[in-house]
């Protein structure tokens, strides 16, 4: 992966588990009977993986390869057991 993405990257994990309250609030007004967990994971790998789409087109010029993508997996996977530490109720 890109080093700019890479820093990026990190920099919006960061972000997103700060932004935990927000997200929260999401599925709050949601009124989620079901595994707000599962959802609250989804909207964090969700913007995460919107962010490197987006870092990749606009420092790169194009889609991400397919390299890159799972180099994007193997990023997430490494901080994996900090989201799994949040929960969302």
């Amino acid at each position: 992966m890109d080093e700019k993405i890479q820093k990026i990257m990190q920099e919006k994990i960061h972000e997103t588990m700060v932004k935990v309250k927000e997200i929260t609030l999401l599925i709050n007004s949601l009124e989620l009977s079901s595994d707000v967990n599962s959802f609250g994971y989804g909207v964090m790998i969700g913007r995460l993986y919107n962010s490197f789409y987006y870092q990749s087109r606009r420092i790169l010029k194009r889609d991400p390869t397919e390299k890159e993508f799972f180099d994007f997996i193997e990023l997430v996977k490494q901080h994996q057991s900090k989201f799994l530490d949040i929960s969302f109720s």
